[in-house]
């Protein structure tokens, strides 16, 4: 049923779970170790930082079918669709594919918490990859 490839979706949720930790950006002036400011910088909620580029790029490689999708996993686990309304979470998905879908998505809170329960409500398992990475 999903055309994504397993293995690309359990990376987007886990670069969509590292953005989802991060802490609001913090007064740039306010540290005095430069050191600290480095980490503290990594781990910003802001769009110049790695973990931000890696989720972007990595949703930025699918191609349109897989990027609507993910989209429509999305919601599917929000809940804006149910299981039996997947044809047609994917066909607004598809009508509504504008070329700012990694923006879009990127910004959605709990993420990685919606696609991994859509993925789970499809009947796909994400931890079998898990367990053959460690």
């Amino acid at each position: 049923m999903l055309t994504i490839p397993l293995e690309k979706l359990a990376y987007i949720i886990e670069k969509a779970r590292e953005f989802d930790v991060e802490v609001p950006p913090v007064n740039e002036h306010s540290g005095t170790n430069l050191a600290d400011e480095d980490v503290e910088d990594i781990l910003e909620d802001t769009r110049s930082n790695p973990s931000y580029e890696e989720l972007v790029g990595a949703i930025e490689s699918l191609n349109d079918d897989e990027l609507d999708e993910l989209v429509a996993l999305a919601w599917l686990g929000r809940g804006d669709y149910t299981k039996d309304e997947w044809k047609q979470a994917l066909s607004a998905a598809h009508q509504r594919h504008n070329k700012r879908e990694a923006g879009y998505l990127a910004g959605t809170p709990l993420l990685a918490d919606y696609l991994e329960d859509a993925v789970d409500q499809l009947g796909y398992s994400l931890e079998d990859l898990e367990e053959g990475r460690m």
